[in-house]
């Protein structure tokens, strides 16, 4: 009996941990670099639009200030503004530690460890391995380590190569990876290359990040893992068109000679040599077309001037226009500029047994995605500058009333109670009126006859 009673209590045992064992929830992040939100209406992308149809679409994501592949890509990771996490521009000086950084030269823990990325509080929470293809600064060793699985940063190994790598580590089961982050170039490389006009040569590209898509699904199809995993495909910035004819030629203005360029178009990071209000007040009056900050006076919508990287001027082109010295125009399209420009802004797409099917939403901000990501996995986040409510509509275990239906809900109660309002007004009125004048019928003695 005490035997019988033994087996009894482990398999209980046995079928709670495996129950927990499936119960966690997995994760896996993709971004398409520079893929524009309006990519998704200009062209036929049936791959993309099948994993909208069966998921959800954020149609505009606001990305952060500057709009560049490092700092966004760190923002959508880590839920902060540039200046909060350090990876503040593709170009970067340090004047204290005298360090430089480039997309080249990035394996520095020293640039990425102001912040802690989702792929590292995962592991840290006990929540599985993490895996990473690509994706900026997975290869390096954050507060002290990395994704358990990994790939160095190789612009040479194709699509197909990284997906398999990512699909292989999710398959395994010792360890568990409840979390993974996949990193493709394009459709960037093209979108600066041809520039986001260039349908015909964009559509080629666009074409293929499609199929990219569609053999991510069919792979995770085939290993039995599409219904299980949760997928967010996004983006860190979109495009804007650049011309010959819209360059702000810096040579023009002040002598190369007063300043040191840090980070180039069209945000241009201005460290000067010596007087700092002289360079500042040249590049003010340089061109209509750009506008010259002082680091305290850069606006604060764009939260991007506490942090020590940040150099004192900040050059800002306006959409479409490019910043140069005195060289000529290099690509087609560019991005960097106004995060509240239409043409900075990438979308999301996401599907999995967290989301709903079906729904559509108009904007968020990329700071949001990492506390969904957080909520997602279960993890605790780390202070961060995102808002989870801004992701509750498109989350099936999340109530959640969007504008328009809590608008609807408003006019509608207030229809309702006024309905019933008039109703018991009427009825008192009603009940409260007099009777219609009838002659009192009254029995006196003397309403008989008179007798003579």
């Amino acid at each position: 009996m005490n035997s019988m009673l033994t087996l009894f209590f482990w398999g209980i045992v046995a079928c709670c941990a495996h129950s927990t064992g499936d119960s966690i929830s997995r994760l896996l992040l993709v971004s398409f670099d520079g893929f524009r939100a309006d990519y998704l209406e200009t062209y036929k992308l049936p791959h993309l639009q099948e994993f909208i149809e069966d998921g959800v679409l954020v149609k505009q994501v606001t990305n952060s200030f500057i709009t560049k592949t490092f700092p966004n890509h760190y923002t959508i990771v880590t839920g902060l503004h540039e200046e909060s996490h350090g990876i503040v521009a593709n170009d970067m000086y340090d004047a204290d530690a005298k360090k430089k950084f480039s997309q080249f030269n990035d394996s520095d823990p020293f640039w990425w460890n102001e912040a802690i990325p989702i792929w590292v509080t995962n592991q840290l929470q006990g929540n599985g391995a993490s895996a990473a293809a690509m994706w900026p600064g997975t290869d390096v060793k954050i507060n002290g380590t990395t994704p358990q699985f990994f790939m160095k940063y190789n612009f040479s190994v194709t699509f197909e190569e990284r997906v398999e790598k990512i699909v292989t580590w999710l398959n395994s089961s010792n360890p568990v990876v409840s979390f993974a982050i996949l990193y493709w170039e394009e459709p960037d490389a093209s979108g600066h290359k041809y520039g986001p006009d260039d349908t015909e040569n964009m559509r080629r590209v666009l074409e293929e990040v499609d199929n990219h898509v569609g053999f991510l699904i069919n792979k995770l199809k085939a290993l039995g893992l599409w219904d299980t995993i949760n997928i967010i495909i996004t983006s860190d910035h979109g495009m804007a068109s650049c011309s010959a004819k819209k360059l702000i030629v810096l040579d023009a203005c002040i002598g190369r000679d007063n300043y040191t360029l840090i980070d180039k178009s069209p945000v241009a990071a201005v460290l000067p040599r010596q007087n700092k209000g002289y360079v500042y007040n040249l590049l003010k009056k340089c061109n209509n077309h750009m506008k010259a900050y002082l680091k305290e006076e850069i606006p604060d919508r764009f939260h991007y001037r506490h942090n020590k990287r940040i150099q004192p001027i900040i050059l800002v082109a306006d959409e479409g226009w490019t910043i140069v010295q005195n060289e000529s125009l290099s690509k087609l399209g560019d991005h960097g500029y106004d995060n509240a420009l239409p043409s900075m802004h990438p979308f999301l797409a996401a599907h999995g047994p967290a989301f709903h099917q079906g729904y559509k939403q108009s904007t968020l901000n990329n700071v949001d995605i990492y506390p969904m990501m957080c909520h997602i996995l279960g993890l605790t986040p780390q202070p961060h500058n995102g808002t989870f409510s801004n992701t509750k509509c498109l989350l099936v275990d999340q109530w959640c009333i969007n504008v328009p239906e809590a608008i609807g809900i408003v006019i509608g109660a207030f229809l309702i109670l006024g309905t019933f309002t008039c109703i018991i007004i009427i009825t008192k009125n009603r009940a409260a009126s007099p009777q219609p004048f009838s002659r009192l019928q009254l029995q006196y003695d003397d309403d008989d006859p008179l007798i003579e």
